[in-house]
């Protein structure tokens, strides 16, 4: 049975984070959907089809994962796409109980959807696209933090 993973966020833009645990999760899982949130109340500085057309190009010669963007409950993606499975990241203990609560809701409308936790890298664990961005627009060097497409896209963006 081929196990498919869904790893949801905003990913705006996307990090070296988000990419670590992509990759490694395509380690465990024999299919990884990035299922990029339009999420509009966030007033994202890309919009979707850009944050989907990164992500497209970070990822372009890795088969076994698909994006596409998505709005609605992740439960319903998790059926439409027929996965079982939901990539989080945890970076602080912060995220722990937000993400046990959705995990727990989540299981709630949907038993047979489990939400499986990876903590990226150390080197990575402090980056966070809202930092990246507030260092970005102060004219700050994000290229530590952001794949090279997330950052041609960053300085096209606010330049």
């Amino acid at each position: 049975m081929s196990q498919r993973a869904i790893y949801p966020g905003t990913f705006d833009p996307m990090t070296k984070g988000h990419v670590d645990l992509i990759e490694r999760a395509c380690e465990l899982f024999d299919s990884v959907v990035i299922a990029i949130a339009a999420s509009e109340a966030k007033n994202p500085l890309f919009t979707l089809d850009e944050r989907i057309e990164i992500a497209k190009k970070i990822f372009s010669d890795n088969e076994k994962i698909e994006v596409i963007g998505f709005s609605g409950l992740l439960v319903d993606l998790a059926k439409n796409n027929d996965a079982k499975i939901l990539i989080r990241g945890l970076r602080v203990v912060a995220d722990f109980e937000y993400e046990f609560q959705l995990a727990n809701m989540n299981r709630a409308m949907m038993p047979e959807l489990e939400s499986v936790f990876l903590t990226p890298k150390e080197k990575y664990s402090y980056i966070s696209s809202t930092l990246v961005k507030e260092i970005c627009k102060m004219g700050g060097d994000v290229s530590e933090f952001v794949h090279p497409v997330s950052l041609e896209a960053l300085k096209g963006k606010l330049s």
